[in-house]
């Protein structure tokens, strides 16, 4: 196969967001990244590990061009000082692990410093996506099928059939192809809609070249590794931790909260009014979207905030069906936003896979998340996720 990652600025804006963080306040950290397949039925040849291991081995092999960087900086928020540290930074092919001791007869593991690790994620994913499909699946078929139901979402979108006020694609780590996700943003860019607006992509690079807004601030890594890579901190207090470190990087600007890595309910508990007002908004990834956006706008007015002024970000298993709804829903209540990841960037005659890469220990220390959804937490051991609940369930019941 020819290289699959072409450009170390293809990854999603919130690796830039956090590393330029981390790089200032927490570089010392290490992390152990893990990967999982949640399908059950999907499984990996040695043909395809092999090459899954030379596309890594290509994509260590990058690095920054001055045009890149120039982009980076433009980019208001993005510091100098970060732009001179990826001026020499690379990927280190030493930090991965990559076996093949697992049900579906792939495992990847990376272990270095936070500021390494973190960025190898995204890429990791893309590269076993498009290898998967193109040696397990007839790809030109595929891709026909991907562009045949492209072509009828933005059919829709033109007539008016879906209403979605903003959004982004945020497809990458899933995507069928780097062929197809280029192909979404570019056709979803040509046209203008009636009720919807395509503001851009968490694709730096795709964002670059098409001349779109780069999309995204911070990833559950964010509030696991500062919350619970510390044995000082007590782990249910983590949305405390993150926020602050968040602001003392970055003021009031990039300032989309997530809120569901140890529950959203513990997330409120911090989030009061001084985060409520410097964020301009929070963003969905589990949960009821309906249900967590009522309670998001509820405390906003318990704080005596406007909440037309915030941003209600979803993100979670979006199609434009759902996404529609959602938008008829708060409509005119709060700025609400979509980012919608393999729906567009995977959307074929043949299911996608469940695919992730998750942080599984920070300095040595496990990490978890407990999100709002029952199963979407990745953590080995079963000890510390208890011991996380406890903490948690401490907090909730003392009211702290």
């Amino acid at each position: 196969m020819e290289p699959l990652i072409h450009s170390l600025l293809e990854t999603d804006l919130y690796k830039f967001s956090m590393g330029q963080a981390i790089y200032h306040m927490f570089s010392p950290y290490k992390t152990t990244w893990s990967f999982k397949c949640r399908n059950t039925d999907v499984f990996f040849t040695p043909e395809m590990v092999e090459e899954i291991t030379r596309q890594i081995r290509h994509f260590c092999s990058l690095r920054f061009t001055e045009d890149e960087l120039d982009y980076l900086h433009s980019i208001r928020w993005i510091k100098g000082s970060y732009v001179d540290f990826l001026r020499i930074w690379h990927p280190r092919f030493e930090d991965f692990i990559i076996g093949t001791d697992a049900p579906c007869g792939l495992t990847i593991e990376t272990r270095g410093t936070w500021l390494n690790t973190s960025m190898y994620e995204i890429p990791t994913l893309a590269i076993v996506n498009e290898v998967y499909f193109r040696m397990r699946h007839d790809y030109p078929a595929l891709l026909e099928s991907f562009s045949r139901r492209l072509e009828d979402k933005v059919d829709k979108l033109v007539s008016g059939e879906y209403a979605l006020g903003s959004f982004s694609e945020f497809g990458l780590r899933r995507r069928l192809s780097a062929e197809a996700e280029d192909l979404a943003v570019k056709t979803l860019s040509e046209h203008k809609y009636p009720s919807s607006v395509f503001v851009g992509t968490s694709n730096v690079y795709l964002a670059k070249k098409y001349d779109l807004t780069p999309v995204g601030t911070m990833a559950h890594e964010w509030i696991m590794c500062i919350g619970q890579g510390n044995h000082k901190h007590n782990p249910a207090y983590s949305n405390w931790f993150a926020l602050e470190a968040w602001t003392r990087e970055y003021g009031i600007l990039n300032g989309t909260a997530l809120t569901d890595t140890i529950t959203t309910d513990c997330f409120l508990r911090d989030f009061q009014l001084t985060y409520a007002t410097l964020f301009s908004g929070v963003r969905h990834d589990s949960s009821d979207p309906i249900a967590w956006g009522e309670k998001m706008l509820a405390h906003y007015a318990r704080l005596g905030i406007d909440a037309a002024s915030k941003t209600l970000l979803f993100s979670d298993s979006l199609n434009f069906e759902k996404a529609s709804a959602i938008y008829k829903h708060f409509k005119g209540r709060a700025k609400v936003a979509f980012g919608i990841g393999t729906y567009l960037s995977n959307d074929t005659d043949v299911a996608p896979l469940n695919i992730v890469m998750k942080t599984t220990a920070c300095n040595g220390i496990d990490v978890a998340k407990i999100s709002d959804t029952e199963g979407k937490g990745m953590c080995k051991s079963e000890e510390y996720v208890h011991y996380l609940q406890r903490c948690i369930d401490w907090r909730m019941s003392h009211n702290d």
